[in-house]
């Protein structure tokens, strides 16, 4: 099987996008100012054609990188973004109030020097404000010109219903790998069911399908993925073993356990689009090497059974206070 472009927000784009995030926070050390943009004019080069960023990653700085790039290169990008995760004085916190949506949105066209951004989502779900009131927001910006499609970010298939009856919905984007099946429990067939693409961000579970020798006793103390139970002292050897075992298996088939991760989320339905991040071009053209590959059924199959939300160790968030934040389906408590 080969994968072909996909619609997003009525627009044929490949598959596989680029997860901006990473440029500007959370998997530490970050990569320079200048190693961003040079991985990000790579990107375009090798063929990405989806960037998808937001307001929130590095407090604008993620942005104003783009922006560099965006310069000259508007025309050969899909370009996603997303508000409702504000910050500021060392704090954040959620809010899709209309007024400060239509603020957000400014604010994202002005940073990244565009007139036109192709697909805005709401990036956590506002629980004091009925979401058809937040997406109706979003719709009026679309009559305006200012965005071409709406996005919902970790929602349940109960909010997209109600946001899709309000107004389309072009994707749903939520977590989604082998380790994490969330997205199973309704979201990927509601998304059918509206009509909407569904775009899985971490689909490498953090880096972590991706290489076995992993060390998370090392991360930095500000490493996003430090305080997250699957890789504490704990759960960490559980789930390393895992992996050196889906390691294993995609060497059979001549791909990488990163590849074969990827090909896995792609394989789960048309309407899928995924959105890997890194900061190293060789991790970039890796992934991007996914799409000439032909990986059997029985492997992948192989794979689903090895990694799933049964066998992996630990929750993917750390905290009650994280997980109160997210509106997606959850798996019961083992």
């Amino acid at each position: 099987m080969s994968f072909g472009k996909r619609e997003l927000a009525g627009r044929e784009v490949t598959p596989i996008g680029l997860g901006c995030m990473s440029l500007s926070q959370g998997y530490l050390p970050l990569p320079s100012e200048e190693e961003g943009e040079r991985l990000l004019h790579h990107a375009i080069d090798i063929g990405y054609d989806l960037f998808d960023t937001a307001r929130l990653y590095g407090r604008g700085h993620n942005e104003e990188l783009l922006s560099r790039v965006l310069k000259s290169r508007r025309d050969e990008i899909f370009l996603s973004s997303k508000c409702g995760i504000e910050f500021g004085d060392g704090k954040r916190w959620i809010d899709c109030k209309p007024e400060t949506i239509r603020t957000a949105v400014d604010k994202s066209l002005k940073v990244m020097g565009v007139d036109f951004i192709d697909l805005y989502y709401l990036h956590r779900r506002d629980f004091t404000v009925p979401i058809e009131e937040s997406v109706g927001t979003l719709a009026e910006l679309m009559k305006a010109g200012k965005i071409g499609g709406i996005g919902l970010s970790e929602m349940s298939s109960d909010t997209l219903r109600k946001a899709a009856a309000e107004t389309t919905i072009s994707a749903m984007q939520t977590e989604y790998s082998l380790w994490t099946r969330n997205p199973e429990l309704g979201v990927l067939e509601t998304c059918k069911e509206v009509g909407a693409a569904f775009v899985a961000f971490s689909p490498v579970g953090r880096g972590a399908l991706a290489d076995s020798r992993l060390q998370p006793r090392n991360f930095e103390a500000k490493d996003l993925r430090s305080p997250y139970p699957r890789f504490d002292g704990e759960n960490w050897p559980k789930n390393q073993d895992l992996i050196l075992k889906l390691e294993a298996l995609a060497k059979t088939v001549g791909a990488s356990a990163a590849q074969l991760s990827l090909y896995w989320v792609l394989s789960q339905g048309d309407h899928i689009l995924t959105i890997p991040g890194t900061g190293k071009i060789p991790h970039l053209e890796e992934n991007f090497e996914t799409l000439k590959l032909d990986i059997p059924a029985s492997v992948l199959a192989e794979a689903d059974k090895l990694i799933n939300q049964s066998t992996v160790s630990g929750h993917r968030y750390p905290d009650d206070d994280m997980r109160a934040t997210i509106d997606t389906e959850e798996f019961p408590a083992a």
